[in-house]
């Protein structure tokens, strides 16, 4: 291929064990950079302090290891990078693209009207338009806060460059996506414990691991649009796209940690092999 080499990504979180979804989505990851002669490399996504626990991301290494999957060094950890990710919010706060907002979960429940795209209640802008001053003033003494991204005066910034958009892989070739961000309204670019959010990390991350082709599963496409909007706005390249169905269980719901879903580590202890796996997923 001419251009640069292709670089993919897979990048679970540490949050549980992994499981057949996160196989496919590993190995799917694998066999694209391989066809598109480029490379895939392994993301650690452990933002989340409560959640992430090191025995989890140690037991990512060994499942994906025992399915034969092998990624170059470093291995990006997001934890230890919230130096960057606060400089990339500063720059959007500085620009006046983001603000503070002192709601609780409750308080956001109660006046929400709507939801956003992962059915969570859409913030109605509450603390949109606080004088500056008294943000800061409340940011100053502690009060407890996130960092929106002010969509109404970001968006038509954004597109005075042209039309939101990004190129999708799929079985018809490649074609045209139109980004519509607004169903995600003013969404949280920076959370209460750690000066980022899945989605302000994440476009941060593919650019600067110079990521080519971003391919995950179909239940992160509607994020798409808002990370097309991030990547506009901070000046940042955005790749190419492919998201894939989601592997189901017997009652065709999506597989998930949540859910307890068979990780590959029972599937192994109970005499699974590793070539069974892959030839179950359909890489055989």
């Amino acid at each position: 291929m001419s251009g640069p080499s292709a670089i993919l990504r897979f990048a679970p979180s540490p949050n549980g064990r992994l499981h057949l979804g996160h196989a496919y989505s590993a190995l799917l990851n694998t066999k694209i950079a391989a066809d598109l002669g480029g490379t895939c490399r392994l993301r650690i996504e452990d933002i989340d302090p409560a959640r992430s626990k090191p025995e989890f991301t140690e037991a990512i290494l060994t499942d994906l290891a025992w399915i034969g999957l092998t990624y170059p060094e470093p291995i990006r950890r997001q934890s230890a990078h919230m130096r960057e990710y606060r400089s990339v919010r500063d720059r959007l706060i500085g620009a006046g693209w983001a603000y503070a907002c002192f709601c609780s979960r409750g308080e956001i429940r109660a006046r929400a009207v709507a939801c956003d795209p992962d059915g969570a209640p859409l913030y109605p802008g509450t603390c949109r338009d606080l004088d500056p001053g008294e943000a800061a003033a409340r940011c100053a003494r502690g009060e407890p806060h996130t960092w929106r991204l002010a969509l109404s005066r970001a968006l038509p910034q954004a597109l005075k460059q042209g039309p939101l958009g990004y190129v999708a892989l799929d079985g018809e070739g490649k074609r045209w996506v139109p980004a519509d961000p607004a169903p995600w309204g003013d969404a949280v670019i920076a959370r209460r414990d750690v000066p980022t959010s899945y989605h302000l990390a994440v476009v941060h991350d593919d650019a600067l691991e110079s990521i080519t082709h971003v391919v995950r599963g179909a239940d992160l496409e509607a994020a798409t649009s808002l990370h097309v909007l991030l990547q506009r706005l901070l000046g940042l390249p955005t790749p190419r796209y492919h998201h894939h169905p989601l592997i189901q269980d017997e009652e065709g719901r999506k597989l998930a940690k949540s859910r307890g879903s068979p990780s590959l580590a029972s599937l192994r202890d109970a005499g699974l092999s590793a070539g069974a796996i892959r030839a179950r997923l359909g890489f055989a």
